[in-house]
């Protein structure tokens, strides 16, 4: 068996993914969250109400900052969530490819000339599987910024604007939107913003059944594995790791920029605001420059998890 042909199609994969996928991902995500969550006109009211003081009121000040705040931490929080969640799911992909490649080139019994026209994992359903993710920015956008800003309101609703901020509170205060926004829907509700329900084979068939009906795709047995994995305890534990590492790093980024503030004592949350408006673009940054999907990829738990994904059917891994 040609394993070297083997070994360099699942880089390959890995590659596009890497080079492709992701970073098309991405650049989708920040667009939608751009458009959907602008804070522009909100800063140009405040800044006009500066400078001309008879054209807002004192009510009306308070209304637009506090609109100002719960969409700073929204964006924040959903950016943060957002990109650990794609560079997550597409490592998801890769090894479900992966293992299908090596088990589809162990059936074909070393037979060189099938696996080098490139049959082996059908190329349309190979793309189009990769090319889900998409449907975060999509179709789950709407909805995600609906739950995870009634998440914002919930936890930032006792926070004046005179509150004082500094690293411990910002870290709780991220962490506890994070927590109310994932505990309002059922368990592993996050699939619902990542993946389609309809997926054809996830009425049909089981992971654990061969007998696949004739009109299920391949890419409908790849969805139905992508939603086996996202809806596991172990995938979960991994999303509860990669978030906290990545709030953390999140944290020290501004930490580092508030300094001057003195973030350490703590500031009133009106200037922290700022630098919470300013994490979406490096949240979201081009993946090869993004210093976030790489803290989550030199988790020491992240790596064995994906190891074994490769290695067994996601029945076997959830069961283990």
């Amino acid at each position: 068996m040609p394993s070297f042909w083997m070994q360099a199609h699942f880089e390959n994969i890995q590659r596009i993914s890497e080079t492709i996928t992701l970073p098309h991902a991405m650049h989708s995500l920040s667009s939608r969250i751009s458009e959907e969550l602008d804070l522009s006109q909100l800063l140009e009211k405040l800044i006009q109400g500066k400078g001309q003081p008879n054209t807002l009121t004192r009510s009306e000040k308070l209304v637009l900052w506090d609109r100002l705040k719960i969409l700073s931490f929204t964006r924040m929080v959903l950016s943060l969530w957002a990109t650990t969640m794609l560079s997550l799911y597409i490592k998801v992909q890769v090894n479900i490819l992966g293992r299908h490649l090596y088990i589809d080139t162990a059936r074909s019994l070393g037979s060189y000339n099938s696996m080098e026209s490139g049959d082996v994992i059908d190329r349309e359903d190979q793309q189009k599987f990769l090319g889900s993710v998409d449907f975060l920015s999509q179709c789950g956008m709407a909805t995600l910024i609906s739950d995870m800003e009634t998440a914002t309101k919930e936890v930032l609703q006792g926070k004046q604007l005179r509150s004082v901020f500094n690293s411990t509170t910002l870290q709780e205060t991220i962490m506890q939107i994070l927590d109310t926004f994932i505990s309002m829907g059922s368990t592993y509700s996050w699939v619902k913003y990542l993946m389609p329900e309809d997926v054809k084979a996830h009425s049909k068939t089981s992971l654990g059944d061969d007998r696949v009906p004739a009109d299920v795709t391949l890419f409908d047995q790849l969805m139905v594995e992508a939603r086996a994995v996202l809806s596991s305890a172990e995938f979960g534990s991994i999303v509860d790791i990669s978030l906290k590492a990545v709030v953390d790093t999140v944290v020290e980024h501004m930490e580092a920029k508030l300094r001057g503030g003195n973030v350490t004592l703590g500031l009133p949350l009106a200037k922290v605001l700022p630098q919470v408006a300013q994490m979406r673009p490096l949240l979201l940054e081009e993946p090869s420059k993004n210093h976030f999907i790489q803290v989550i990829k030199n988790i020491p738990e992240v790596e064995p998890f994906f190891t074994l994904l490769y290695a067994n059917t996601p029945t076997a891994l959830t069961n283990d």
